[in-house]
C-alpha cells in the first residue's frame, strides 16, 4: 500500500515539474517571438527619434559598405556626420554626397585605424566640444579575401597586429573618446558592430571570429554597465551584407544590402540591445543555431569541408580573373 502511495506521489511531482517545464519554455518561446516582432516588424512604424541622442553622429570606417550606408541613413534621419576613415578622397566624396542629398554638416576625420593606439590623441582633438549623441564603430577588417588556416594569412607578423588594432582596440579607444561626455549630459547611443561569425567559433575565421566576439562581449557588458546612465550600448551581429568585404555578392532574400540592412538595423534602436539588424538575418542565426551548434563547426569534419568550399570558391576566382585578363588583352 505504502508503495502504490510513493510511487503516486511520485508520478503527482513528476507531472507538476513536467508541466512548469513546458509552461517555462513556452513562455520562454513566447517572449523571444515577442522582442523578435518588436525589434523587426514593430520598430518599421516604432521608430526611435535619433536626434534626442545629440546633434552629431560619428561613423568609423564610413567610406564604403555598412559604415557608408549608416552615414546617409543617420543624415536622413536628422543628424550631423563625422566621418572617420582611411582615405581622404573618400571622406570628401561621401561628405559631399550627404551635404547635397540630405542638407546636413559634415567633418571628415583621415586616419587608419591599423596603425594603433598612436592615432587617438589627433581624433580626440578632432571631435573637439562636438555634441555627439551617437557613435558608431563600423570599422573593421578580415585577416585574408577567403576562408584560410590561421598559419596562412598573407603577412602573418604585420596583419595580425592589424586586424586586433582595427577590430579590437579602435572600438575601446573610439568608445573611451565618447562616453564621458555621454554620461555626463545622461544620453547617447554607442552602436558596435560585431558579425554572425561571433556567434559560433568560426575555424578558418579563428582569428575574425575572435576579434567579432570581443566586440560582442564588450558591448554586452557596457550596456549593462552605462545604460542606467542613459547611455546605450548597442551590438549588431549581421549575417552577409553585400560589400567589398564579401565580395559583393549579389543581394537576396538572406543577402542585405547595405542601405537597407543600416535602415532596419537603425530601426531596431529603443527595441534591442543585441541584434542581427534585420529580421532576415535573424531567422538565418536561428537556424543556424539550431542546424549548425558550435560542437559541429568546431568537428573535423566540418573543417574539411569548410576548406574545400574555400578552394571551389579560390579556384572560381581564379578563372573568373583569368577571364578579365584575356578580355583585356
Amino acid at each position: 500500500m505504502d508503495t502504490v502511495f510513493n510511487s503516486s506521489v511520485l508520478l503527482h511531482g513528476l507531472v507538476v515539474i513536467g508541466s512548469f517545464t513546458v509552461l517555462f519554455y513556452l513562455f520562454k518561446f513566447s517572449w523571444k517571438c515577442w522582442c523578435g516582432f518588436r525589434a523587426y516588424v514593430l520598430s518599421e512604424y516604432w521608430q526611435t527619434d535619433l536626434k534626442t541622442y545629440g546633434q552629431w553622429a560619428v561613423v568609423t570606417g564610413a567610406t564604403s559598405g555598412i559604415g557608408r550606408a549608416y552615414a546617409n541613413e543617420l543624415a536622413r534621419r536628422g543628424l550631423d556626420i563625422v566621418l572617420v576613415s582611411r582615405s581622404e578622397e573618400k571622406l570628401h566624396a561621401v561628405a559631399m554626397e550627404i551635404e547635397r542629398s540630405y542638407g546636413r554638416q559634415t567633418r571628415v576625420i583621415q586616419t587608419d585605424f591599423t596603425v594603433g593606439h598612436a592615432i587617438y590623441p589627433a581624433i580626440a582633438e578632432k571631435l573637439g566640444e562636438l555634441d555627439i549623441g551617437i557613435l558608431v564603430n563600423n570599422v573593421g577588417m578580415n585577416y585574408a579575401g577567403m576562408l584560410v588556416y590561421f598559419m596562412d594569412i598573407p603577412n602573418p607578423e604585420q596583419r595580425i597586429t592589424e586586424v586586433i588594432n582595427c577590430n579590437i582596440l579602435s572600438v575601446t579607444q573610439m568608445t573611451r573618446l565618447v562616453l564621458p561626455r555621454m554620461v555626463e549630459r545622461g544620453k547617447g547611443l554607442i552602436i558596435n558592430i560585431s558579425s554572425e561569425a561571433a556567434s559560433e567559433p568560426q575555424p578558418m575565421l579563428s582569428l575574425y571570429s575572435a576579434t567579432k566576439i570581443f566586440v560582442t562581449y564588450f558591448s554586452r557588458c557596457l550596456n549593462s554597465e552605462y545604460s542606467p546612465r542613459g547611455v546605450t550600448v548597442q551590438c549588431v551581429a549581421p549575417f552577409v551584407v553585400s560589400t567589398n568585404m564579401t565580395h559583393n555578392v549579389a543581394v537576396s532574400a538572406f543577402v542585405k544590402s547595405a542601405p537597407d540592412f543600416a535602415r532596419e538595423a537603425l530601426n531596431t534602436v529603443g527595441h534591442s540591445s543585441f541584434t542581427s539588424g534585420c529580421l532576415s538575418h535573424a531567422l538565418q542565426h536561428v537556424a543556424l543555431s539550431i542546424f549548425f551548434p558550435g560542437w559541429f563547426r568546431l568537428s573535423a569534419f566540418c573543417v574539411r569541408q569548410t576548406e574545400k568550399f574555400a578552394q571551389s570558391k579560390r579556384k572560381e576566382l581564379e578563372e573568373m580573373m583569368a577571364k578579365c585578363e584575356k578580355k583585356e588583352n
